[in-house]
């Protein structure tokens, strides 16, 4: 089979025939009886090996497994307009997986039971007061969806939408951007029922209760819907065939009017849409990694045409909005890495003078405004922080004693508010929602997450910092049972992101007790890539320096183990999408340091990734990865840490790797690769795993049940790993 042309290479790829070979060889299968009885004696599939080279950039490779890949003329991918190849390596892969996962159905339930047990109502107080309404969402006791109400002084809530009756007969459900007009007359939000991130938009009419789909498909919910100043239109962002969003389009509340605003050319632009805290503007936001520029449609002209703030140039971030009855720009112009706040100009939109002077290792990471004062988050020495200022100029800050925490400023708060909400958590700390007197910084806890059968005094949270190899230090949250010996006897669960910036910020979680409660650690690595210590933590774990995030996650693990935490093999290393990355590499890297491995949609097939132009998201993140159709450095860079290019003969852990079929993002043949791969080469006999979500995209569908059902797996595969 390594040898096919491109003839025999078709013939394969439509002979169900062939549907056979999935079965492997029993030598194969011998070798995956080697982890001494830990899992069942199942023969597992053998995808062929199908040669097919690459020539690029005077470099060559040999993707053998390059015809797993589907992408369908048109329309989504199917279970029904699969390749019989494809369609049959999904079915063998989840069969397998589901054989080797069917011992865990014990301790899955047990651990579900255990989450479900203390997931009570979870009612959040109102992140929005304005003209005398409250709005805010609730997800009764025992319901997977929430219910989203309104209220005013003290009448009875007004129900606004109910998602399990939005959910029922849809195998996917997953509602985001909801908020009502500036009138309040109507309620938007954006819901997917498909599963690959195309969303329709509906409107509620509060006066009638009548409500209508105005946008019925191809719609970007993520920050891609708002109503104008007017509450007459609604702006919304449209994704093309390749799930790009490239234009901005405003629809009349009654549907029946859609103009064209704005169509965005370059694809490696991203798009969001805004309207300013004072409702002056619709803001569209044009952005890359490494530049921005700001469209702003005027609420006295909403049907005009949007003016551009500053054009956009590569190495200047920016963002707009309005303040003190002006403009203001949050950016990193001049140099200010980790944020500056400027006054504008309201006609030439030169800067005017400076709110808030450029602090290396304090970036700013939002602003939200009020009539009565500017509102930020930020970060001092990695944990958050809000600061209060006021148009005199003085400033107040909030803070908070814990050694780890993260603090969220939900937006959407009305401008002219008295005092601002935040959220407070942390690991072992559930949700509270306190409001902040903007006057006088009093704090008043309006709402706690309610968590039944829990005391947080039966935790430790420690903030810890590993030694990388060049000697930075990387922080680490961990998560412990109280008064847990440091004995390396602990098994322990290693969570990691590091890319785009996004950091992982320690948050409390029903799924992390759970697995705590049986006598594990659960572990937080803040690597590089991220943003935990500033703009420059990012860059460190980017582009050409992004192996240090790798071994930024190896250096937490062994820092862990050498610290008594934990030991060699006990750690389980999990990463999600780009996460998937870093476990990926972190396994090829040092593969007998992990007792096991899961990679949730995983980005492990970066060489061929980034090598096709056509994906939605390659020209996008071209800055953050490189160009290996350009440049032989980042061809060189990219192919030396890939996963998938980097499997070799070694001891793998056991591996657990998940997709989606209708995942754009991270297609489901990255880890299918992956795990082809892993399974071909490893001389441990430990078992490699890919099941399918068949009905999904890169998230499940957004209901308690499947995320909770989703970790009790995971964390079921985990404590079998080093059982």
């Amino acid at each position: 089979m390594q040898n096919i042309d491109n003839k025999g290479r078709r013939a394969f790829m439509s002979s169900a025939a062939m549907a056979a070979l999935w079965l492997g060889s029993r030598a194969a299968w011998a070798r995956e009886q080697g982890a001494a009885g830990r899992w069942p004696s199942v023969e597992p599939p053998q995808s062929p090996r199908i040669s097919h080279v690459i020539d690029q950039l005077g470099r060559q490779r040999d993707d053998a497994y390059s015809w797993m890949k589907f992408i369908p003329a048109s329309g989504e991918r199917t279970r029904d307009n699969l390749p019989q190849a494809v369609g049959a390596m999904l079915k063998a892969e989840n069969d397998y997986a589901d054989a080797l996962l069917a011992p865990l159905a014990g301790e899955r339930a047990k651990l579900l039971d255990a989450m479900l047990a203390r997931a009570s109502s979870d009612v959040a107080a109102p992140a929005l007061e304005k003209d005398g309404w409250d709005y805010g969402s609730a997800r009764p006791a025992g319901a997977a969806h929430a219910i989203y109400t309104r209220t005013r002084m003290s009448e009875e809530p007004e129900e606004l939408v109910d998602e399990a009756e939005r959910a029922k007969g849809q195998p996917y459900f997953r509602s985001t951007g909801h908020q009502p007009s500036p009138d309040h007359r109507y309620f938007a939000w954006a819901e997917d029922v498909v599963g690959n991130d195309r969303h329709r938009i509906v409107i509620r009419d509060n006066q009638t209760g009548d409500v209508r789909t105005i946008v019925d498909k191809d719609a970007y919910g993520y920050g891609g819907l708002v109503f104008g100043p007017s509450s007459q239109w609604l702006f919304w962002i449209w994704r093309d065939a390749r799930n790009r969003p490239t234009r901005l389009y405003r629809t009349s509340v009654d549907g029946k009017t859609t103009e064209l605003v704005y169509e965005e050319k370059d694809p490696a632009i991203f798009m969001q849409v805004k309207r300013t805290a004072a409702d002056g503007f619709v803001a569209l936001t044009l952005a890359g990694p490494e530049t921005a520029e700001v469209r702003l449609v005027p609420a006295a002209d909403e049907t005009g045409a949007p003016i551009v703030v500053w054009p956009r140039k590569t190495g200047v971030l920016y963002d707009i909005e309005e303040w003190d009855g002006g403009l203001i720009a949050l950016t990193d112009a001049g140099g200010a890495f980790d944020m500056t706040l400027l006054r504008l100009y309201p006609k030439s939109f030169r800067t005017r003078g400076t709110l808030v002077p450029h602090r290396a290792g304090t970036p700013i990471l939002q602003i939200l405004p009020f009539s009565q004062a500017l509102v930020r988050l930020e970060r001092a020495d990695g944990l958050h922080r809000i600061v209060i200022l006021l148009p005199d100029g003085t400033e107040r800050t909030v803070a908070f004693d814990d050694p780890a925490y993260t603090i969220e400023l939900p937006p959407e708060q009305g401008y002219g508010a008295s005092s601002v909400m935040i959220v407070h958590q942390s690991p072992k700390s559930p949700r509270r929602w306190i409001r902040v007197d903007l006057a006088s910084g009093e704090q008043t806890i309006i709402q706690r997450q309610a968590v039944a059968n829990f005391n947080p005094d039966d935790y430790d949270v420690e903030r810890l910092f590993a030694p990388a190899p060049d000697g930075e230090m990387v922080p680490i949250t961990l998560l412990s049972r109280r008064g847990a010996p440091k004995d390396s006897k602990a098994p322990l669960l290693q969570y990691g992101y590091g890319a785009y910036g996004v950091p992982s910020d320690p948050e409390f979680s029903i799924p992390a007790l759970a697995l705590v409660d049986r006598g594990w650690r659960y572990a937080i690595a803040h690597v590089r890539g991220g943003s935990e210590k500033g703009r420059r933590w990012f860059l460190g774990g980017r582009k050409f320096t992004k192996r240090n995030s790798f071994t930024d996650f190896v250096a937490c693990a062994e820092h862990l183990a050498a610290e008594g935490y934990t030991a060699k093999g006990k750690v389980v290393a999990y990463g999600l999408s780009a996460g998937g990355l870093l476990v990926g590499a972190s396994m090829n890297i040092a593969p007998t340091l992990w007792g096991g491995v899961i990679a949730q949609v995983p980005f492990v097939d970066m060489l061929n990734t980034m090598s096709d132009g056509a994906h939605p998201l390659v020209p996008l993140f071209r800055p953050d990865w490189g160009d290996p159709l350009a440049d032989p450095k980042a061809y060189d860079y990219i192919a030396s840490i890939s996963p998938y290019e980097n499997v070799r003969a070694a001891a793998y852990p056991p591996l657990l790797c998940t997709a989606g079929l209708k995942d754009d993002r991270v297609a489901y043949w990255e880890p299918a690769k992956l795990v082809a791969e892993v399974r071909r080469r490893s001389t441990s006999g430990n078992p490699a795993l890919l099941h399918t979500d068949m009905d999904s995209g890169h998230q499940g569908s957004a209901d308690l049940a499947s995320e909770y059902q989703q970790k009790a797996l995971f964390w079921a595969f985990a404590m079998r790993c080093v059982a």
